[in-house]
C-alpha cells in the first residue's frame, strides 16, 4: 500500500509489522504496549495479550498501529457478537468480558483523577448495567448525501476515520424494538432518496420510550424512573439506559441527602429528573436550568407527579444562584453539566454559595477532574467516587463524585 502523504517515518516505516505485549487500556478503550519504551496504541487489543501489529501513524511520542493477529489471547477475550465490531466505531469492548470492562472503567476514573487533577482517592467498582446488550433507548444513525439515487450507508463512523460511515443494519446495544424500527426506517429513507425527496446527509432518530419507538424529534414521549413519570420531546436529552437509571438516580439522591440537609438544588436540571425524584426525601427542591424549553418541561413534570415542593427557574449564567433563598448549611446541590463540564463562572458562584454537600455527576471524568480541582481548593473534600456503566461495550463512563464542605 502506498505511503500516505506527509507520513512521519520515525521511528517506524509505514505498515511496519512488529510484535509486542499489551499492558494496559487507555480511557479511550485502546490497547497500549511499549517497545523499547516507545508507546504503541492498538485498538481492540487487550491487556496481557501478545499481538502482531502494523504501524500506520507515528506521532511525536507514540505510534498507532492496526491489530493484525492475536498471538497470545487474554483470558478475558470473548467473541464479539456484532459482525461490525472493529469496523464500526461505536463500541470498543465487545471482545472483553463484562466484569473486566467494569474493572477497567474503575481504573480509568482513578487514573484520570490522579493524572489530570492530582487527586488520589479510592474509587468504588463501577456499578454495572443489568443489561449488557439491547439497553440503548436512543439511536441516531447518520447518512451521507445521496448520490444519483444509489444506495448509501446508514450507520455510524468507521473506526479511526472521520468521514466514512459504516452501514449498520442492526445494532446489538440498541433495544430490540429500536432494531425492528431501524429496518423499516432504513428502507423508507433509501426509498425517499431514490425519489429525490432530499439531497443532503443527516441523522435519523430512533427513541424507545413508554409509547414505543418514534423517529419524530418533536413527539411528546415519556419515561418511568422509579415512582415518577417524565415527559419530554423525543429529540431532547434524557438518559438512554432505562435499565440502570433508577439505581443511578437513587444513589445520587442518597449521596445528596444527610441529617440536617432539608433542601436540594438541581443545577443543570433538564426536565427535572433529580429534583422531582428527590421530592419525597427533601423538604424543598429547586431546579435551575438555562434552557427555557427544558424548564417548562420540568414544571410540567412536577405537576403531573404531584411534586408540589418542587420549583424550577430559568437561570442566567451570570446569576445562577440568585433565586436561592435557603440556607446553604441545609442544602445539597446536584450538578450534572454537559460533557464540557462547568465554566469557571458557575464554579465561582457555587463555591460562593457554599452548600453543605455537592454531588457532581459527569459523562466525562476528564472535565470533571478539572472542575474538582476548583472545588477542592474552595473548602470541599471528596467523600465518595462511584462510576456507573450506563454504556456497556463502550468506553464511556458516567461518574458520580460526592463532596462535603469542610467549613
Amino acid at each position: 500500500m502506498m505511503e500516505p502523504k506527509n507520513f512521519n517515518p520515525l521511528p517506524f516505516p509505514y505498515h511496519h509489522e512488529l510484535e509486542l505485549e499489551i499492558t494496559s487500556l487507555t480511557n479511550l478503550g485502546i490497547g497500549l504496549g511499549r517497545l523499547d519504551n516507545w508507546v504503541i496504541m492498538v485498538p481492540f487489543a487487550l491487556p496481557g495479550e501478545i499481538v502482531k501489529v502494523k504501524v500506520f501513524r507515528n506521532h511525536k511520542n507514540y505510534s498507532e498501529a492496526d491489530l493484525v493477529e492475536v498471538l497470545r489471547p487474554s483470558p478475558h477475550r470473548i467473541p464479539a457478537p456484532c459482525p461490525l465490531f472493529g469496523t464500526c466505531g461505536g463500541c470498543q469492548y465487545q471482545n472483553l468480558a463484562y466484569g473486566e470492562q467494569l474493572r477497567w472503567k474503575t481504573q480509568h476514573v482513578k487514573e484520570l483523577l490522579l493524572k489530570l487533577a492530582g487527586i488520589e482517592c479510592d474509587v468504588n467498582l463501577t456499578h454495572g448495567s443489568s443489561k449488557e446488550y439491547h439497553y440503548r433507548s436512543k439511536l441516531t444513525p447518520h447518512y451521507p448525501k445521496p448520490m444519483d439515487g444509489k444506495p448509501f450507508p446508514i450507520g455510524f463512523l468507521h473506526q479511526g476515520k472521520r468521514n466514512h460511515i459504516v452501514d449498520v443494519p442492526q445494532c446489538p446495544i440498541a433495544t430490540e424494538e429500536i432494531n425492528t424500527k431501524l429496518t423499516k426506517s432504513r428502507a423508507k429513507l433509501q426509498q425517499k432518496a431514490a425519489e429525490g425527496a432530499f439531497r443532503k446527509g443527516g441523522t435519523l432518530l430512533l427513541r424507545h420510550t413508554l409509547e414505543g419507538v418514534t423517529s419524530d424529534n418533536n413527539k411528546e414521549v415519556s419515561e418511568q424512573v422509579g415512582d415518577y413519570k417524565f415527559d419530554f420531546l423525543a429529540g431532547d436529552f434524557f438518559q438512554n439506559n432505562p435499565f440502570i437509571i433508577t439505581e443511578f438516580v437513587d444513589y445520587i439522591l442518597k449521596e445528596a441527602h444527610a441529617p440536617n440537609i432539608n433542601y436540594l438544588i438541581d443545577a443543570y436540571c433538564g426536565v427535572g429528573l433529580f429534583a422531582i425524584s428527590g421530592s419525597k426525601i427533601f423538604q424543598e427542591c429547586l431546579g435551575i436550568e438555562v434552557n427555557e424549553s427544558a424548564t417548562n418541561w420540568a414544571r410540567h413534570n412536577a405537576k403531573i407527579n404531584n411534586a408540589d415542593n418542587c420549583s424550577f427557574v430559568l437561570g442566567q449564567a451570570e446569576g445562577i444562584f440568585e433565586h436561592v433563598k435557603v440556607s446553604p448549611a441545609e442544602t445539597a446541590v446536584i450538578i450534572d453539566p454537559p460533557r464540557k463540564g462547568c465554566d469557571i463562572a458557575f464554579l465561582d458562584q457555587l463555591t460562593q454559595y457554599a452548600p453543605n454537600r455537592i454531588v457532581y455527576v459527569s459523562c466525562d471524568p476528564a472535565t470533571q477532574a478539572r472542575d474538582l480541582q476548583h472545588l477542592l481548593a474552595h473548602n470541599y473534600k471528596i467523600t465518595a467516587v462511584q462510576p456507573f456503566d450506563l454504556f456497556p461495550q463502550t468506553r464511556h463512563i458516567e461518574n458520580v463524585v460526592s463532596l462535603s464542605s469542610t467549613q
